[in-house]
């Protein structure tokens, strides 16, 4: 669990900046065991997501393309 030493308080995962400072102060935060807090990576799924609308996106372009040649 992040802790934000300036502000004395806890952070949810989701608030701490991707540089690993709080949103409030800006200072360092760390994670509850002293260690210094990591920003958190982008699922995998995500990017599954992303390039399946990549790919459908581009059918579509070249069907609309297509629409209009014929």
């Amino acid at each position: 669990m992040p802790w934000c030493d300036p502000c004395g308080k806890y952070l949810t995962p989701n608030a701490v900046s991707v540089v690993g400072t709080c949103p409030g102060c800006g200072g360092r935060v760390t994670a509850a065991d002293g260690r210094e807090a990591r920003s958190q990576k982008i699922p995998w799924h995500f990017w599954v997501f992303v390039s399946a609308a990549f790919v459908y996106l581009g059918w579509r372009l070249v069907q609309g393309i297509g629409s209009l040649l014929t």
